[in-house]
């Protein structure tokens, strides 16, 4: 092989690496709130995961509101704060703001915090983490242990909505359709025992019946207990 094609193909592997390298933002992680961080100078929106905004309240089971956005910034925080990213860049919002997957330690943040219960999975722009935070929510973790309104609705009407509004029952259709960790769609009725603790989120595609005959025919299953 010549020289001029050995110096073409070294020059190609090169310019192909630093391409990539381009498209990788590394660097030490300062947290906005609790899905959006800057890496590298650069102002990072995690990709797949919407956090409660840092002036958005939540309401314990008790009744209790509480500041649950400032909460889950100072919780990530302190997981992150400091820390080494490696993110890989996908999308830019409407805000600007560079969409990415971010690494730390070999885990991905995103599906970290959604475990956690710290995040929602963002199902309009991405199905990543349903199944992750499907098992929070089944353990209660985090914000699933409360009553919190999506943040995507309290950005939409800028203010919080009542526990009572979220979780709204017509008439008597109080029977709650709710879906497993698993993905089968389970109906639990009042007085049963996860009735209380079941959280109906509509715009996962949980919905509330007022029969069981309905929840039957819309393909739900009796909860066993």
């Amino acid at each position: 092989m010549s020289r001029i094609a050995v110096f073409l193909i070294f020059a190609l592997c090169l310019l192909v690496a630093s391409y990539a390298m381009a498209g990788t933002l590394t660097g030490t992680i300062r947290v906005i709130d609790g899905d959006t961080i800057d890496v590298a100078g650069t102002r990072v929106r995690l990709h797949g995961i919407d956090a409660p905004e840092a002036s958005q309240s939540c309401t314990t089971n008790q009744g209790k509101s509480w500041n649950c956005g400032a909460w889950v910034s100072r919780e990530v925080r302190a997981r992150y704060q400091g820390r080494k990213a490696v993110c890989t860049p996908l999308d830019r919002d409407r805000h600007g703001r560079t969409v990415a997957r971010c690494m730390v330690g070999g885990e991905d943040i995103g599906a970290t915090l959604v475990a956690q219960g710290l995040a929602f999975a963002y199902r309009r722009y991405a199905m990543d983490y349903d199944l992750v935070e499907k098992q929070a929510a089944a353990a209660d973790r985090g914000l699933w242990a409360m009553n919190v309104q999506n943040p995507a609705d309290y950005r939409r009407n800028g203010q919080a909505v009542a526990p009572s509004q979220r979780q709204s029952v017509a008439g008597d259709c109080n029977i709650k359709g709710n879906i497993s960790a698993k993905g089968e769609r389970i109906f639990h009725r009042p007085g049963q025992e996860h009735y209380d603790r079941t959280r109906i989120n509509t715009a996962q595609g949980e919905r509330w019946f007022c029969s069981a005959a309905e929840a039957v025919a819309a393909g739900w299953r009796a909860a066993r207990r």
